[in-house]
């Protein structure tokens, strides 16, 4: 979080009840589900899809590429915005899969808070260790939700103490699950003294809450089998001496994370943390910018561009860029200025998301989400303004980790092959590197599945059959130094060198003692594993 100075100006409320968040998670602990309860609780649908839908049930709304479908994964992040309560919530789903981490690492530049989501089964894992590391170079404020408690789960305390020993964070409970598995009757909210009854007969009815005065009130006898309700008393007895109370500021700098337990495919603990969201989750917060970081509050417009995604509609061979609005209120028409190219763009067609279906956007606040559709001229990193040139800073690009060359099936396309390439790079899909010498191109990537997924979307979208092949080169770094010693340095190296889809020169190593010779023999170059997106 920036230093925000405590004497700010209050947001005007449009943009005080604005809540932008994104939810990250192991993949299957069960996020994809939680955004549909999401959109279901928030009115936005009817009823919720199935991540592995049988026969008629309902696919789910926020994957919608086809790989997503087939696999019962989300390889690429979707946003949504509905309304719950008083609140207007920005809900960034992200991949949950390792390989697509660079997607979910810029997603995590442009929300305010991250909703984590653990398997109670389960408790921390690798992945969900890796996306909580960003955060906390972020310093984002994170809530906990501790799914699948109809299912065997561990004990409530070390799921608690697995959290605080793995990610050095504070947990509070905000409930406390009465039960688990075949068992689990529901939890006892520990913030309002609500009693929360789970119905397993329907799994899209929101669960029915039994207001009571404490744990000794006669009415929770009625509803919670003798031998449950004496370990709640006892284990919420523990916890309260254990375990912090809950404080707010200590949630907002990140030191501290509420959690909640519940069971996101039978509707359970949702709405609970969906008020702890409007309630503890922060407001539209200031972009790290250059020369200057922007506050929300400011009456003019700026955003900048966190994502871009081809061919939403392949009809249109469309291209949409996610821009987060940084500043101001926009409305639909206004002319912007992109700062990279010093060009005025007409936004006229602007569309708010709501999964696979979209909306033309009227106006925006500060802290949405908005997507504005172009033919290539917004790229990933991109600042958009009234005017101002100011540069949001903290998009990275990582190094990949794989590469391989890539050939068209027909040698007659190889410029269709080149367009393909190009496009994905722009979106920030996979990195393309021409080779200084010899024809064709190297695509590297983070992880192995995002090969099949980029064969599959060039095969789909353009028609293009291509085959991926061992590359002699491992990973790749962008080389940085004053420019007559870079030119000298790819001269003498010419079969290392590359360049990048923007233009940048790039060393293409064999193995860690390339690198370490280059450290050695050329003390005036630096070579890097990330670049600012854009500069």
């Amino acid at each position: 979080m920036l230093d925000a100075p405590s004497n700010r100006p209050a947001l005007p409320p449009e943009i005080a009840r604005r809540r932008t968040f994104a939810i990250i998670s192991h993949p299957d602990a069960g996020k994809t589900t939680l955004t549909e309860k999401f959109l279901l609780f928030g009115g936005a649908i009817q009823m919720a899809g199935q991540v592995r839908a049988k026969g008629e049930a309902r696919r789910t709304r926020s994957d919608y590429m086809q790989m997503e479908k087939d696999r019962g994964i989300s390889v690429s992040a979707s946003a949504m915005s509905f309304d719950f309560r008083d609140f207007r919530f920005n809900l960034v789903d992200t991949p949950g899969h390792s390989d697509f981490s660079e997607d979910t690492y810029r997603t995590l530049t442009a929300v305010d808070a991250a909703i984590m989501v653990i398997d109670g089964a389960k408790g921390v894992e690798s992945q969900t260790r890796k996306l909580f590391e960003v955060c906390r170079l972020r310093d984002l404020p994170i809530l906990t939700f501790c799914n699948k408690m109809d299912r065997e789960s561990r004990d409530v305390f070390e799921i608690v103490d697995e959290i605080q020993e793995n990610l050095a964070i504070d947990v509070t409970p905000a409930s406390w699950p009465i039960g688990m598995g075949r068992d689990f009757v529901g939890a006892y909210d520990m913030l309002n003294d609500r009693l929360e009854l789970m119905d397993r007969a329907d799994r899209n009815k929101v669960a029915e809450s039994i207001q009571i005065s404490g744990l000794d009130d006669p009415k929770l006898a009625e509803h919670v089998p003798a031998d449950l309700l004496d370990q709640l008393k006892e284990e919420v007895e523990m916890a309260r001496e254990l375990l912090p109370a809950l404080d707010k500021q200590a949630v907002l700098e990140g030191h501290m994370t509420p959690i909640w337990f519940g069971s996101a495919i039978n509707s359970f603990g949702v709405k609970e943390l969906m008020e702890g969201i409007g309630a503890y989750a922060p407001e539209p917060q200031p972009a790290r910018a250059e020369p200057r970081q922007i506050a929300p509050e400011e009456s003019k417009v700026s955003g900048f561009v966190f994502k871009v995604q081809a061919n939403m509609d392949p009809k249109h061979r469309d291209r949409v860029a996610f821009v987060r609005l940084a500043s101001g209120h926009f409305e639909r028409g206004m002319k912007l200025t992109h700062v990279r190219s010093k060009k005025t763009m007409s936004v006229t067609a602007p569309v708010l998301f709501l999964a696979s279906d979209r909306e033309l956007a009227e106006e925006a606040w500060a802290g949405d989400i908005i997507g504005i559709p172009n033919h290539g001229q917004l790229r990933i990193g991109d600042t958009l303004t009234e005017g101002e040139a100011l540069k949001v800073t903290g998009i990275p690009s990582f190094a990949p980790e794989l590469l391989q060359g890539v050939r068209a099936g027909d040698p007659m396309k190889a410029k269709h092959l080149e367009k393909a390439l190009f496009q994905f790079a722009e979106e920030g899909a996979a990195k393309v590197f021409k080779p200084s010498i010899g024809s064709g191109y190297i695509v590297g990537v983070v992880g192995a599945l995002q090969f099949e997924v980029l064969g599959a979307r060039i095969e789909q979208e353009y028609g293009l059959p291509v085959r991926f092949e061992p590359s002699q080169f491992t990973s790749a770094r962008w080389v940085h130094g004053p420019k007559d010693a870079v030119e000298t340095f790819a001269a003498k190296n010419k079969q290392h060198i590359g360049h990048d889809n923007d233009g940048d020169v790039v060393y293409l190593t064999r193995m860690q003692w390339d690198i370490d010779r280059v450290e050695r023999d050329y003390p005036e170059i630096t070579l890097s594993a990330t670049k600012e997106m854009m500069v």
